[in-house]
């Protein structure tokens, strides 16, 4: 609670200075330094500290299994598809300095803690201690903080998604890969509280997964991946009717909302697509409005803009946003914009539900004994001044607990001599349990370890 009062207050405040700047025109050029995670005791050819470096004093610490961290500071990490030094991610970086000191107040109040932290919306991770991140063999890390499961069940609320993608006769070559990608990192955003499906349509309606038609399936590891498999199968040919294939989402969509099944919950239709030659206000009328209960995404692929119009009115007729993507590398950050969207009811009713991840084996918690299982307990942050007339996500703020710590607090004289406690998750995700032994895969993902719980019962 401390970590989002402290956040509100200076992110409130330093919104409202950069949206004055912004309407006047006088966007300071940003001077301000920080401690970048990867660049920290970095040195030039000639023996100098490089900028967003500087010297960061490291020791090893036993209580984070004798990694050397410095539990007086936080550091910052970007993404690689990020500039350093822009203005928003200064902006950010500047005014979440104020958690250095709540960062260690709450690691003196508890020497239990291990890792806090908090993901921004613009993208920047703000991690304490500060320990020094070190990229994989291409130079790059590819981890993006608003991928994490903790940052998407925190930042939205459960939704139900249907993906639809645009494979006619103009999609083909560069444009088809780009629509590729986007569908891609909409499924990264995507977590176990979610449902979708993914529709590729011209003149029918074609199934990602033709044993899946007409429903929606849990976002869960398992399910994307398979989704993703099937991406690289779509060609392109043909006319593209649109007006059918929202029919058919929105259609999709009802029918699984009244079974109960789903998140029951928000609802969305992500549409990539190279243009729209209409605005299929008949289709609108007769399935959302004047509710507006599904939001549409439209995703307009290309650098042409002769149908953005179009599009952009979609969105707004429907209370979406509008994105347009006209390379590879605008894809992630475009994508990212629509969680902003989502996470407006949750600002409205100033929700800030803390959530709890299934049980995961973090690279940096090995020991002696072997791999050590986590969970991860995080709160969504936002903003209400009045920049905005319903609120903006500024991040999630978040710690790592070992489910060793949870164990020591359950009260075992009153379970009895045969008896024993364990704990699951809302999606059936075992938590902790005394048998649950982690089958390590050796495929390490950033800073997790895949693996698959195993019950000796």
């Amino acid at each position: 609670q401390e970590l989002c009062q402290t956040l509100f207050q200076r992110g409130a405040d330093a919104n409202s200075m950069l949206l004055l700047s912004l309407r006047s025109g006088l966007f300071p050029s940003p001077q301000y330094e920080y401690f970048n995670a990867v660049l920290i005791n970095e040195v030039d050819e000639e023996g100098n500290n490089v900028e967003l470096g500087g010297e960061f004093v490291l020791e090893p610490n036993d209580h984070f299994n004798n990694l050397s961290v410095n539990l007086s500071l936080s550091v910052v990490q970007v993404p690689t598809n990020m500039y350093n030094k822009d203005p928003a991610i200064v902006n950010g970086v500047y005014w979440s300095e104020a958690l250095n000191k709540v960062f260690v107040d709450n690691f003196e109040k508890d020497p239990s803690l291990i890792w806090q932290y908090f993901g921004s919306a613009k993208g920047f991770f703000r991690q304490y201690p500060g320990v020094k991140w070190h990229p994989d063999e291409h130079g790059v890390i590819a981890f993006d903080c608003r991928n994490r499961k903790w940052y998407i069940q925190a930042a939205t609320s459960p939704k139900d998604m249907v993906i639809l993608v645009d494979v006619s006769g103009s999609m083909k070559g560069l444009r088809l890969t780009i629509a590729r990608q986007t569908v891609s990192s909409i499924l990264d955003t995507l977590g176990d509280d979610d449902f979708f499906n993914i529709i590729a349509y011209n003149q029918e309606m074609h199934y990602v997964e033709p044993c899946l038609n007409g429903t929606l399936v849990r976002a869960d590891r398992n399910n994307k991946a398979h989704f993703r498999e099937h991406l690289d199968k779509l060609f392109a040919k043909g006319i593209g009717l649109l007006g059918d294939a929202l029919t058919e989402a929105f259609t999709i969509l009802n029918d699984f909302n009244q079974t109960g099944h789903g998140s029951v919950c928000s609802q969305a239709i992500m549409l990539v697509t190279d243009g729209a030659t209409q605005m299929y206000d008949d289709v609108f009328a007769k399935f959302n409005w004047p509710d507006r209960k599904v939001r549409i995404f439209p995703y307009l692929i290309g650098r042409e803009s002769a149908f953005a119009d179009n599009m952009k009115w979609m969105a707004c007729a429907n209370k979406g946003y509008f994105s347009q993507i006209s390379t590879l590398a605008d894809v992630q950050e475009n994508v990212m914009r629509y969680l902003h969207v989502m996470s407006r009811p949750k600002v409205i009713d100033h929700e800030h539900d803390t959530v709890w991840t299934e049980a995961y084996v973090d690279s940096t918690s090995r020991n002696k004994k072997g791999p050590s299982l986590m969970t991860t307990v995080a709160m969504p942050v936002f903003s209400t001044k009045n920049e905005t007339v319903s609120g903006i996500l500024l991040g999630v703020v978040g710690t790592d607990i070992p489910l060793q710590e949870l164990m020591k607090i359950i009260p075992k004289h009153l379970l009895g001599i045969h008896g024993y406690a364990f704990a699951i998750t809302n999606n059936g995700y075992i938590l902790t349990h005394p048998d649950l032994r982690p089958l390590v895969t050796h495929c390490l993902l950033n800073t997790l370890i895949h693996y698959v719980p195993c019950l000796g019962l």
